[in-house]
């Protein structure tokens, strides 16, 4: 017997991105409190180079962003016309695409206040 949240499958997908979310936030925890910067499975390190490394990091994460946004976007709509009929693929998705939004936000407000930090230094 299976139930209306998609089944064993579901739960299992469901399990998985919840595990990866735990582990890519235990990831920025430890960026943040100055650990090692071990490598987390699913993110790719930022290439190394001068001024094209940080710039091609950032426009792939926003990148990314936006096509989290986009996919919610879709399978909500796809939802709302009855094409898709499982809610927890639907709230993962816009769960997911709120989470990523967030994480976006605060690494802007982070740049801005370092570049607030450097401006005020003085010469």
């Amino acid at each position: 017997m299976t139930s209306p949240v998609g089944g064993t499958a579901g739960l299992q997908q469901i399990l998985s991105m919840r595990q990866e979310m735990i582990d890519k936030s235990q990831f920025l925890q430890n960026l943040r409190v100055g650990g090692t910067q071990a490598e987390t499975p699913g993110v790719s390190p930022a290439p190394a180079g001068p001024a094209g490394g940080f710039t091609d990091a950032l426009k792939t994460a926003l990148d990314g962003v936006n096509a989290s946004q986009q996919r919610a976007s879709d399978i909500s709509a796809a939802y709302e016309r009855g094409e898709v009929t499982d809610v927890s693929k639907v709230m993962m998705a816009r769960q997911e695409a709120g989470i990523a939004f967030e994480a976006t936000l605060q690494v802007r407000n982070k740049l801005l206040s370092a570049y607030l930090d450097i401006l005020r230094m003085g010469v």
